[in-house]
């Protein structure tokens, strides 16, 4: 089967969204610290709807331990997550706009990577990094919104997991309790529900819908 055009796709998008909402999508620039559980999840949700341009950021490769959690594929073990996930992408939405960069982001290059973004998806996996990155964002890019995650391990009840407007331009999603430990392992369909918040508040605010 062909490839459905550009307009086409878009036209699909505007049936599904109408076209005001979908004509932000596609002007949108979001980028993605980040492209593990998390990130990769947020990305193919943004991907899907129309985003114009996803900024993907992220140093690692992809590793067997990811293949239950993550948007990667087994015959990818071993490749840069930003070049297999912009791969992946491209297969669900060809036309999508990417901008990679595997790299570390750093308190000295965030300004650097992340001066295009309207909305910026904090997906790290270490707390120390998740805090000073946000809190970097915020000190540094005030006028950027950005939706951190905090909490989504282990097997508890889905409805635990939420997002909260913590300040104007800072949302957090997750049940902000739990983490990571021998007894508390990742589970892929929870770590799915915390990306699918942060993916759907980037596209309420995009939208012009801003949680109190």
């Amino acid at each position: 089967m062909n490839i459905p055009t550009k307009s086409e796709i878009i036209n699909a998008l505007i049936k599904r969204h109408g076209k005001n909402i979908q004509e932000k999508f596609s002007s949108a620039t979001v980028a993605i610290c980040g492209l593990g559980g998390l990130g990769s999840n947020i990305a193919v949700s943004l991907a899907r709807s129309g985003i114009g341009r996803l900024i993907l950021i992220d140093f690692d490769r992809v590793d067997i331990s990811n293949l239950h959690r993550q948007q990667y594929k087994a015959n990818q073990i071993g490749i840069e997550k930003t070049r297999a996930l912009s791969d992946n992408l491209k297969e669900l939405a060809p036309y999508v706009n990417i901008t990679a960069y595997n790299a570390f982001i750093t308190e000295q290059n965030a300004a650097y990577y992340l001066k295009d973004a309207d909305v910026i998806c904090e997906a790290f996996d270490d707390p120390t990094c998740k805090a000073d990155f946000v809190n970097n964002v915020l000190e540094k890019m005030p006028d950027k919104y950005i939706i951190a995650a905090s909490g989504m391990a282990g097997i508890g009840s889905a409805n635990s997991i939420k997002t909260r407007r913590i300040s104007k331009n800072f949302y957090l999603s997750g049940d902000g309790v739990s983490d990571v430990s021998e007894e508390n392992g990742m589970f892929s369909s929870r770590v799915m529900l915390c990306a699918a918040h942060q993916a759907h508040m980037v596209l309420r605010i995009l939208s012009g819908e801003y949680d109190e």
